[in-house]
Formats: structure tokens, sequence, C-alpha cells
């Protein structure tokens, strides 16, 4: 069987004259080619299949625009990943959205914090008895580290903000929070609060 060369300009004119036998070389030779890499893609079968023939209806539709610039492969290609493109998003289409989809978007917002946090009976008692042992703890804490410690951890303001309020450092604050935190650990291990 003799090598076809793709790029020769003779061969190009007669399939773009629709030659059978030239539509039967490119075939022979890329079909396969493309088969294989629907499936490195995870199509199935049939669908490799099909779009496999789609490459090779759109190359007869368009085949005046092929210019012989690039390798016929270059150009059967570019077709093959936009069919493929096309072929997901109309599965997409079919499909609908994942049920998932609806089930993370009803429990979390934008930020990934949960809506409304699921129901923790036994967490929701020991979180009443920790909340007493904090606040005590709190009582012992000097004002000002009680204060950043409050900002940060209660009302979530940035570093920035905290700064700017308090009217002191980013590296004071990080020394104030350390110390209320270290404080607070200390207060409620002694409490009876272990980590575990």
């Amino acid at each position: 069987m003799a090598v076809t060369n793709f790029s020769d300009p003779e061969f190009l004119k007669r399939l773009r004259e629709r030659d059978a036998a030239s539509l039967e070389a490119v075939v022979g030779a890329y079909l396969p080619q493309l088969i294989r890499a629907a499936w490195g893609m995870g199509f199935s079968h049939d669908e490799a299949q099909d779009l496999g023939q789609s490459v090779f209806l759109a190359l007869m539709e368009g085949i005046a625009r092929f210019e012989g610039r690039s390798h016929i492969r270059t150009f059967l290609f570019g077709i093959f990943y936009n069919k493929v493109s096309e072929h997901l998003r109309d599965k997409q289409k079919l499909e609908g959205n994942d049920p998932i989809d609806e089930v993370m978007e009803s429990r979390f917002d934008l930020k990934g914090k949960w809506r409304q946090p699921p129901a923790n009976i036994e967490g929701d008692v020991f979180g009443r008895e920790v909340q007493e042992m904090l606040r005590d703890c709190l009582e012992n804490v000097p004002s000002a580290q009680r204060i950043v410690f409050y900002l940060r951890e209660v009302e979530e303001m940035t570093t920035r903000e905290i700064c700017k309020k308090m009217a002191i450092s980013g590296t004071n604050l990080g020394v104030m929070l350390f110390r209320a935190r270290n404080r607070l650990r200390e207060c409620l291990e002694k409490k009876g609060l272990k980590k575990g």
C-alpha cells in the first residue's frame, strides 16, 4: 500500500473536489487516531465513533476553507476539539444541572459557609457549657487583649480594620491576640476542657 502525502497540493486539490479515494485515504489514516483521542477523553465507544464521523462531515463541509498551510491532521484535530466542546455542551443541556449543585447552593452561601448549620443537640449542649467557660475565662483577660480577641474572632474584622480602630501596629495586634489566646487556653484547660 502506497503512503499518501497529505500535504501534496495535488492531493489537497482532489480532496477539495471530493474525490472518493482521497477522502478514503484521509479517513483511513486519521479516524482511528480521532477515536483513540475520544476514548482518551473518556468518551464511550459509540460517542467516539460519532465524534469521528462528525469530524469528517465537518471536513467535507469546510474543505474549501482548508488552505494547506497546516497539516491535514492539525485541521482535523481542530475540528475534533470543536466537536468535543459542542458534544459536551449538548450533553450538559440534556442532563441538566447536577442535583448536588442544587444541594450545595441551598445549604452553603457564596463563601462556602453554612446558610443554616446542621442540628447537633449534643454539640449544642456542650457548646453552651464551653461558652459559659469561655465567658468566665474572658473576664480574666486584660481588656485590650479581650477587645482585639473579640473583634477578630467574633466580629471577624481584618487585621487592617482592627489596627486602624485600635490605633496599633500589626505586630502589636499579633502579640495581643497570641497572649489572649494563650490565657484563654490555660483557663479553659484548668476548667477541664482539653483538646480531643
